[in-house]
């Protein structure tokens, strides 16, 4: 039996390390929310079937309405996250189911995409919150003193400073 020479030991490390590193670069699929394994809840369900019916074919919805309760979503997702890189939403299936409130039937129901979401962007301004801005040696200290600003001292609420 004869043993391998350094240079073809070195082309197997290097072919085992790029074969470990192209594995490491595979992305990550998630699965987030409803996990419908055979259900289709766009073409299962239909106008007219009950509450009981839709519980049955599909089971508890993702969520309800808060202003209409006779209004239930079935929501899937699913994400894709390479190694270093943020999460990104790959597909996102919702299904919007509607029920008359005076027979609890289906009235309709709609399938919306991750092609129907919206980008929402946060109010970046802040609201003042009642208090003030502690210095360093204030936050280290916290409340030895004890001292307080009364309400009248108090004109600018997030900004104000000690006063000695």
């Amino acid at each position: 039996m004869r043993l391998p020479t350094l240079k073809t030991s070195l082309v197997i490390a290097g072919v085992s390390a790029l074969a470990l590193m192209a594995q490491a670069c595979a992305p990550t699929m998630t699965h987030h929310g409803y996990l419908s394994h055979d259900a289709k809840p766009s073409t299962d369900i239909k106008v007219g079937d009950t509450q009981a019916v839709v519980l049955d074919k599909l089971g508890a919805p993702s969520q309800t309405s808060i202003y209409n309760p006779s209004e239930w979503y079935y929501i899937d997702q699913t994400s894709m996250k390479m190694t270093y890189k943020q999460s990104r939403v790959t597909s996102r299936s919702v299904t919007v189911v509607n029920f008359d409130t005076g027979t609890q039937t289906v009235a309709t129901v709609k399938t919306l995409s991750l092609a129907d979401g919206r980008d929402l962007t946060p109010n970046p301004s802040k609201t003042p919150t009642r208090g003030r801005s502690l210095t360093a040696l204030e936050q280290v200290l916290g409340t030895v003193g004890h001292q307080r600003l009364s309400n009248d001292q108090d004109r600018n609420p997030g900004n104000n400073r000690r006063r000695e």
